[in-house]
């Protein structure tokens, strides 16, 4: 009998994705989503074999037919982190939609029978702060003490309540996403590709990227491996400074690089507080995967991967 797995957050840009792959190697897929219309509308159902159930965080309500059927979970769900300014009302959202979320999950585990064998739970390596120079950091280096780290730290302490109900739980601290579905590389792409390219700030803040399907078959594989637990940082081996990314965009697109750089405060003024985002970076190291595992990167070389990712 295939195995299931609870998707939430499955209509974002990593769900849809993993949807995919599951369903490949034979996985049943189901969802949680607040609207049942809007999953299926958001084209996450690639057939009818996908369930989804409804959940209401703010009220407390999770489907118990959505537990009771799974073989495991992968929480992907979160309010976008650079989706909007990062007004109070904003900054909130970002924090309880994990938090909430997460303990809404913990308490339909607890209160209801089921089979779960396995919790893998989006995190970011935003833990460490939003700029720690070209420091490296490994799984085991201390926590930061901006509004991100906060946000991180409260997040894995609400998985933390998985983990306590005895279920084999994986947080994976995930980097920069490289997709063209959504996400920072079209909006580097696009000015390159109109010959307005140029790094941001000093160009030298380090980037921890990862390529969108090595990402979910880091997920894929934490599920199945049982010697999975804890805390990996889902990045691809070489973090690359900003300068060196966009020219790297460039080189593939075949277009020049002419501009100075984008100057700090133009992106404070733009972007306010979110700005660390961008003019931030974080030089994170993949040490558990690395040594711990024999996982393979299809996409770990930075070139390759954006020749695949632009199509050139």
């Amino acid at each position: 009998m295939n195995q299931t797995v609870l998707i939430t957050g499955g209509t974002g840009t990593i769900g849809r994705r993993l949807t995919q792959l599951l369903q490949q190697q034979g996985y049943q897929v189901s969802l949680l989503s607040r609207q049942v219309s809007s999953a299926t509308s958001a084209g996450t159902q690639p057939d009818s074999s996908v369930s989804v159930y409804q959940w209401d965080i703010r009220k407390g309500h999770l489907d118990p037919q959505a537990i009771q059927t799974a073989d495991h979970i992968i929480h992907l769900a979160g309010a976008g982190v650079a989706d909007e300014r990062w007004t109070d009302a904003r900054k909130d959202e970002i924090l309880t939609s994990r938090t909430e979320s997460t303990e809404l999950i913990a308490k339909a585990l607890a209160n209801n029978p089921h089979h779960v064998k396995s919790f893998i739970a989006s995190s970011a390596i935003g833990y460490y702060g939003g700029d720690t120079g070209d420091r490296p950091l490994t799984e085991t280096s201390s926590g930061g003490s901006d509004f991100l780290a906060q946000v991180t730290r409260a997040w894995e302490r609400s998985e933390d309540q998985v983990a306590a109900l005895g279920i084999r739980t994986v947080k994976m601290r995930t980097g920069v996403v490289l997709t063209m579905a959504g996400g920072a590389l079209p909006k580097l792409a696009q000015p390159v590709r109109l010959g307005a390219g140029a790094p941001i700030g000093s160009g030298q803040q380090y980037i921890s990227w990862i390529h969108l399907d090595d990402l979910c078959r880091l997920y894929i594989r934490a599920l199945e491996d049982e010697s999975w637990q804890g805390v990996y940082n889902a990045v691809a081996p070489g973090p690359v400074t900003n300068e060196t990314l966009t020219r790297t965009i460039a080189r593939v697109l075949n277009r020049p690089m002419l501009l100075p750089n984008i100057p700090n405060f133009a992106i404070k003024l733009m972007f306010g507080e979110l700005a660390i985002t961008v003019i931030g970076g974080n030089y994170v190291l993949n040490k558990r995967i690395s040594e711990e595992t024999d996982f393979q990167y299809q996409h770990g070389e930075l070139e390759y991967a954006l020749r695949e990712l632009l199509n050139e």
